[in-house]
């Protein structure tokens, strides 16, 4: 086996495949590629959403796709989403789908292996898996290692989107297969920010999910308690079976992360900063960092070239960010307001940092402004978290 490929991606979660099916679907179909995980992919450990207003490449492995959103605290907002469509996908089939259009080809290597060490050099870079070497033009590197992930907290803000979720079957029909619910704010906040999401596949069957966003995890009780309250106390379902549970927790900064590991090292997916610092969505970020990838070594020979997003976003970031970190009891009003005074087309487009100066301003004006000027004042002026 000859060990030197022109690609590594250590690590074949989202990034690092996407990475991978979107180089062979771009041109990149004679260059050796191998993909290194100690994890060979054949179960569901996360559910991706997204948004899109046009085609994907996923649409045919969704899972479910809604046409209208619910945001629900003391009123219910109901969203027509068109032409946008809300997507779920199911990890373990992104994982099975971009798998086998890569094992088409001959030169995409798949290996089962721990990642000991990446070694950067001049012509190439080296990662060491399992005791063996493997040389590569580039490497891709997304390995995210929370443990060794760290903030400086006396300049940024670190709070956490931590989730625990269960795919639910009623014996009745008790859900809106054509709704999901973003936000429902329908469970006590505790002076954080709390809610729960509901993602319908049918009339009977549903992920339903309790999200946080807060600097401390709860205990799996906590969140077991929260969920079953929930479905007992709010949707008023007393007869149903959980078939699958998820848990997660996703950083939520708005510290900057570095994109080189060295000269022939770049970092991807969450270790590269590509979950949104303000709402911990990452699916279709990841999706569009690597076609900025695949052109920056197609128009310049290296991965480097990839465009930042206006710097106004991490601003915005930083102030929502302070909300939930200063004010957690006050989001839920910021975020009601939000979806009241703003159609989910615009709010889209701030979202995905492809919104206009107009959009932005009709955005910042929808929610208190003591609230936001205040938020503001604190990061920017006073340099305060």
């Amino acid at each position: 086996m000859d060990d030197t490929y022109d690609f590594v991606m250590a690590g074949g979660g989202a990034a690092g495949l996407s990475l991978a099916y979107h180089l062979r679907r771009n041109g990149f179909v004679d260059e050796r590629v191998l993909i290194i995980d100690k994890d060979d992919k054949r179960s569901n450990d996360r559910t991706w959403c997204f948004w899109s207003a046009d085609e994907t490449d996923f649409d045919q492995i969704a899972a479910k796709r809604w046409s209208k959103l619910a945001v629900i605290a003391e009123n219910t907002q109901v969203l027509e989403l068109a032409p946008y469509t809300y997507t779920m996908v199911r990890g373990v089939d992104f994982y099975g789908y971009v798998k086998e259009f890569l094992s088409r080809d001959a030169n995409t290597v798949f290996l089962t292996a721990v990642v000991d060490e990446i070694r950067d050099g001049d012509a190439f870079a080296e990662v060491v898996a399992d005791g063996r070497t493997y040389q590569a033009r580039w490497v891709f590197d997304s390995f995210f290692v929370p443990r060794n992930f760290t903030v400086d907290t006396k300049k940024y803000h670190f709070l956490k989107q931590h989730f625990t979720g269960w795919f639910i079957e009623t014996e009745s029909p008790e859900f809106d297969p054509e709704t999901v619910s973003w936000f429902d704010f329908r469970t006590p906040q505790n002076n954080e920010m709390r809610f729960m999401y509901v993602l319908p596949e049918s009339p009977t069957r549903a992920l339903v999910e309790f999200t946080l966003f807060s600097a401390d995890l709860l205990s799996e009780e906590q969140y077991e308690n929260a969920l079953k309250a929930y479905v007992h106390g709010v949707l008023d379902i007393d007869r149903y079976v959980i078939h699958e549970s998820e848990h997660g927790v996703i950083p939520m900064t708005e510290q900057p992360f570095p994109r080189r590991g060295g000269r022939r090292i770049m970092y991807t997916g969450t270790k590269a900063g590509r979950v949104k610092a303000s709402t911990g969505f990452a699916f279709n970020r990841i999706q569009k960092d690597s076609l900025a990838i695949v052109a920056s070594l197609k128009a310049y020979g290296h991965p480097f070239r990839v465009k930042r997003a206006p710097r106004r976003y991490r601003v915005f970031d930083t102030i929502l960010l302070q909300i939930m970190y200063r004010r957690g009891g006050e989001s839920k009003d910021v975020f009601t307001r939000l979806f009241r005074k703003n159609s989910i087309h615009r709010l889209f487009r701030f979202l995905d940092e492809e919104s206009s100066i107009r959009d932005d301003l009709a955005i910042m004006v929808s929610v208190r402004w003591g609230l936001f000027i205040g938020a503001w004042f604190r990061t920017r002026i006073l340099r305060k978290i």
